[in-house]
């Protein structure tokens, strides 16, 4: 069988209660997340006194545990281990709490949290820093200290690329001018921006105004709030500023890509005068720039290659988060139909390694 290089560009942490107490200023160490049992018996988080929605997660599988709650979530060694038994040769992780951080008000205990995370998640790729990689996350509420806290991730830290979430933050969509001196950092650093979309329901979220349903704003919020900010990011003339910039758009699919990608063109086409003039195509930019994650083994992978290509395409298990299985979804991609094995060898490895410099 081909040999694959296979890099996950998409999994998480589950940050234990122990980088809060070791990494947190501990000016701050009332804002600490944690985890409370609500007047329903339900459990919910609570960050910087914040209690925040309830996500109803499945229960764990008969005589096992979920996902998150494997050491695998926290520890460095038993996640290489579970990367070894499932074929993953790097992982590209991001936070799981610190993805409420980005609807905090209070800029000083924001950075505070940013900065426990990043310093901890710096550790944790330091145990094996070629399989084990980590963008820092910024306090995107004030873009002044988020630009302080990526040059301090990038660089001092050596932490691979940033992560925001796509939603408006401050009122703020991907094409706000404020953001443009935090894309020159991004480009002087060489470091992509990851866009990574959270049912946190804690940001204006689209869904959130119409449904209750948690599973109807999960299924709506990563894709729609990720196609906004990839038009934001491409009509808003963002990548047409920053040509070196790179964004890659996650834990929302690929199948979705092409349409978008038509639709803007064709906007542009026979809408375009009501929007910034901009020198190339929707579709040129996102080929030249721009990045999308498919999911394990999503059975549109094949269709989304025939209609934008090999070239922007990464893979990704979300683990150990429980929206798709670990087990086997490496093989699966490996011998699924209806791909090359070009595409293969892009797709599961070479595409994320160009992308973040691995």
């Amino acid at each position: 069988m081909t040999a694959y290089r296979v890099i996950d560009a998409d999994a998480h942490f589950v940050e234990p209660p122990e980088v809060w107490n070791k990494y947190l200023d501990p000016k701050f160490r009332h804002a600490a997340p944690k985890k409370v049992i609500d007047n329903q018996g339900r459990s919910r988080r609570v960050i910087a006194n914040h209690m925040m929605e309830y996500i109803p997660n499945a229960p764990p599988p008969p005589g096992g545990v979920t996902m998150d709650k494997k050491p695998g979530s926290f520890d460095p060694k038993a996640r290489i281990a579970d990367m070894d038994e499932a074929g993953v040769d790097t992982m590209v992780i991001y936070p799981t709490s610190g993805l409420y951080f980005f609807s905090l008000k209070d800029v000083p205990t924001c950075v505070a949290l940013c900065q426990a995370y990043n310093n901890w998640a710096s550790d944790f790729v330091k145990y094996d820093p070629k399989r084990l990689v980590a963008p820092c996350i910024i306090p995107q509420i004030d873009v002044d200290e988020a630009i302080k806290e990526a040059r301090r991730g990038l660089g001092e830290l050596g932490l691979r690329g940033v992560f925001m979430r796509p939603n408006p933050v401050g009122g703020r969509t991907m094409d706000h001018p404020a953001y443009e001196p935090l894309w020159d950092v991004l480009e002087e650093y060489n470091a992509p921006v990851v866009l990574h979309e959270g049912t946190t329901q804690d940001l204006n979220q689209t869904g959130m105004d119409r449904y209750d349903n948690f599973m109807f704003r999960h299924m709506i919020s990563h894709p729609f709030e990720q196609q906004m900010a990839l038009l934001s990011m491409i009509c808003g003339g963002v990548l047409e500023r920053h040509p070196k910039l790179r964004t890659m758009t996650v834990e929302c699919g690929v199948a979705w890509a092409p349409y978008w990608i038509d639709r803007m063109d064709d906007h542009i086409h026979h809408w375009g005068h009501a929007s910034l003039k901009l020198p190339l195509m929707p579709s040129e930019y996102f080929r030249r720039q721009c990045f999308v994650a498919a999911e394990g083994n999503e059975r549109l992978l094949p269709f989304t290659v025939d209609a934008i290509g090999d070239d922007n395409i990464c893979f990704s298990t979300d683990y150990p988060h429980p929206d798709h299985p670990f087990d086997g979804v490496v093989e699966g991609l490996k011998t699924m139909n209806g791909l090359s094995d070009v595409s293969k060898r892009k797709i599961l490895g070479e595409n994320a390694a160009r992308l973040f410099g691995i």
